[in-house]
């Protein structure tokens, strides 16, 4: 008699409890990009992100001008990071 191999399962509140440590040790970084879905990023350089309002996709976006991540000074807020995000439709969806 075989026996047949199991995949072993995990729950999504291990998923997300695991998600939400590696955001807290800085090993991944959490967007605010889709009011949707929870969406990360193993990427914590500084850079901006793309979502496509047609498929969803989103990408990244490195070849933005010097300085747009350096936080102003100000004496009335403590910026602890910056986000920035653009919003349109990509090249595959452009076409449809």
């Amino acid at each position: 008699m075989a026996l047949s191999p199991t995949m072993p399962t995990l729950s999504k509140t291990t998923v997300y409890n695991t998600l939400d440590l590696f955001v807290e040790r800085g090993a991944v970084r959490a967007l605010a990009i889709d009011e949707k879905n929870a969406r990360y990023d193993v990427d914590i350089s500084a850079h901006a992100h793309f979502m496509c309002k047609s498929c969803g996709s989103i990408s990244d976006i490195f070849n933005l001008k010097p300085g747009m991540f350096n936080l102003p000074e100000t004496s009335n807020f403590k910026i602890d990071s910056v986000e920035i995000s653009y919003f349109g439709t990509c090249e595959k969806c452009k076409g449809n």
